[in-house]
């Protein structure tokens, strides 16, 4: 009898201890909140001229990255990334993709949709005045600084991480980009993917 038990006994302890592990959280290097982080009310204009807001972010996982059309690689690398990492989760997520233009002086409604149908057009290309945009931006956990806009030509420095809002429309985690002496700061691709699964299937609602 005290046999049995004890083997009931250690049956019981090894199923509590597989539970606590399915339910631990992702092990993965992207930064995420165990405590996902609400965004303010905002008001953008997407590359069709129509509004932009919060509701946009519900009901689907959202890949977001700042930058600007007049960007010589860190942008345009990152937007090809993205395009590949869409179309790789949408086979079992619903994930829309934001480009956040932060040069609104140069990325006109009609710029931003030919840059971001080069591509996806499903993409969202949204962009607003400073007062709109720095807010949005500050909460998403990411940053922008523009110098010497009054010249003709100008760069931007912004993030080049990508961020992760959830289907209630708060940022549930951050990818930072990989930073190798002489390379562009990118993203991995391969691990963004798969960390983003981990993240998605354990926060699922």
């Amino acid at each position: 009898m005290t046999r049995i038990v004890a083997l009931l006994f250690m049956g019981l302890v090894l199923f509590i201890a597989g539970c606590e592990k399915n339910n631990s959280a992702p092990e993965v290097e992207a930064l995420v909140y165990e405590q996902a982080k609400p965004i303010s009310p905002f008001l953008l204009t997407d590359q069709h001229g129509a509004p932009a807001d919060n509701s946009q972010f519900m009901d689907h996982w959202n890949l977001v990255f700042l930058g600007y059309t007049s960007c010589p690689d860190i942008c345009p690398m990152t937007l090809a990334k993205l395009t590949a990492i869409q179309k790789q989760l949408s086979q079992d997520y619903k994930v829309q993709v934001w480009f956040v233009a932060v040069d609104p002086k140069r990325d006109t409604t009609e710029k931003r949709k030919a840059y971001i149908d080069y591509f996806n057009p499903n993409f969202l290309a949204v962009s607003g005045p400073h007062k709109q945009l720095f807010p949005f931006v500050r909460e998403l956990g990411l940053i922008y600084a523009i110098n010497d806009s009054d010249q003709q030509e100008y760069a931007v420095d912004h993030s080049a991480s990508v961020v992760l809002v959830d289907p209630t429309g708060s940022v549930r985690a951050i990818f930072k980009p990989q930073f190798k002496q002489g390379n562009v700061p990118l993203v991995d691709a391969s691990k963004l993917t798969e960390e983003f699964k981990l993240i998605a299937d354990y926060y699922a609602e």
